[in-house]
């Protein structure tokens, strides 16, 4: 199993200097390779290969205009061709599947975030990292890395905050003591999440304690020199933004650890866990829901579950998302014809029983899921596809 490691670093100022010398001159060859490889189809209909390209590096390096790419890690330069060939097999690969292509482009010097990655990197104490060019570097090593380190990527955020992530793999999995709970997940906006236990876990709503600040710095960024198309952005615009992206980050970071929290719990207990594979991409393109559905983060907290199920020997069961599991009921089955997002609670017709609608969806969840893994035949089966089953 391959697990990052990320640690937030404090370089110094010649530190600084030299990670944004990397990120310039990753960039360089990124784009240089790419253009090269465009030239090259254009005018042969062939591409050129990875290795090929890696070979140039030297010449360029030789090169009195670009001798300043010897200043950098080499590794580094070698690492950014092998990106563009991933943004390359990523191109044909959408192609494929019929999405959209998305044509690998130049990056921009502008553009907030910036990375680079190198093979070389070590974690010397709680407080300190190795890196390439770069030297002893203080840093806050949250938890020790584990496994066989492959490779370590300096990133720079748009709030100015610097991160060292360590990609490490064969990483072993956690010794957790096997548990005969199963629970069913239904995701929702008014509650983050309701357990078909009856438990409700509530919605922290990071984006609306924020909300009137950063409606407030964006409409003064908006009247900074360079919020308008064509404008060279001035000092004064620049900073404004990074104090923008600051209460973005503080959002982001307190959802983040909202979602380990809870999911870290769902995983540690329970050995068997249900959820429905929502269409997250589907639902914010509703403008009603669109804000809601972002800030709750129904693909990231599928996503934290799902590896943390992997590396505890849980399994995890996705429902396919047309089951109908809130307008069933969970004590009969009888399902109902139409049940509107309004009604929070109903009376099944049949057998009388009271639901809360989220309540019973967990449950119908929890039913479907341990039907598919039991591989049996079901009344409403048939509705519920496997998306995946993590175990």
């Amino acid at each position: 199993m391959e697990r990052g490691f990320k640690y937030r670093i404090y370089p110094n100022e010649s530190q600084r200097d030299q990670i944004a010398r990397m990120f310039g001159c990753c960039r360089f060859v990124y784009n240089r390779a790419l253009d090269v490889k465009k030239t090259a189809y254009s005018e042969t209909g062939k591409s050129i290969a990875t290795n090929d390209l890696i070979k140039m590096i030297p010449a360029w390096k030789r090169d009195p205009e670009t001798s300043w790419l010897a200043q950098v890690d080499s590794m580094a330069l070698q690492q950014s061709i092998r990106d563009l060939d991933r943004a390359y097999k990523n191109f044909f690969r959408r192609v494929r599947e019929g999405g959209k292509p998305g044509f690998p482009k130049f990056k921009s010097r502008r553009h907030a975030r910036q990375s680079y990655r190198t093979n070389g990197g070590k974690v010397l104490d709680r407080n300190h990292i190795a890196l390439p060019k770069l030297g002893t570097v203080r840093a806050k090593v949250s938890r020790p890395l584990q496994g066989r380190f492959m490779s370590v990527t300096v990133s720079l955020d748009a709030a100015g905050r610097y991160f060292a992530t360590f990609l490490c793999t064969d990483v072993p999995a956690k010794n957790t003591t096997a548990t005969d709970r199963e629970v069913g997940i239904d995701l929702g906006v008014e509650t983050l999440a309701t357990l078909s236990d009856g438990t409700k876990i509530e919605n922290p709503r990071h984006l609306k304690k924020y909300e009137r600040k950063l409606a407030r710095e964006q409409r003064r960024l908006s009247r900074r020199k360079g919020a308008r198309r064509g404008e060279k952005p001035s000092g004064r615009y620049m900073k404004q933004r990074k104090r923008v992206s600051r209460i973005h980050a503080n959002i982001a970071d307190a959802r983040t650890d909202a979602l380990h929290k809870v999911t870290t719990m769902l995983a540690d207990e329970n050995q068997v866990l249900c959820m429905e594979d929502l269409n997250a991409k589907g639902m914010v393109r509703n403008h009603h829901l669109a804000k809601a559905v972002s800030d709750a983060s129904f693909g990231e907290f599928a996503r934290l579950l799902e590896y943390k199920c992997a590396e505890r020997g849980r399994s995890l069961v996705k429902i396919g998302r047309f089951y109908p599991s809130s307008k069933t009921c969970s004590a009969c089955g009888h399902r109902l014809d139409a049940l509107p997002l309004s009604v929070r609670s109903w009376d099944c017709p049949v057998c009388g029983a009271h639901h809360d609608r989220d309540v019973n969806a967990a449950r119908n969840i929890l039913t479907e899921g341990k039907r598919i893994l039991s591989n049996t035949q079901g009344t409403a089966g048939h509705a519920g596809t496997v998306a995946a089953i993590t175990a």
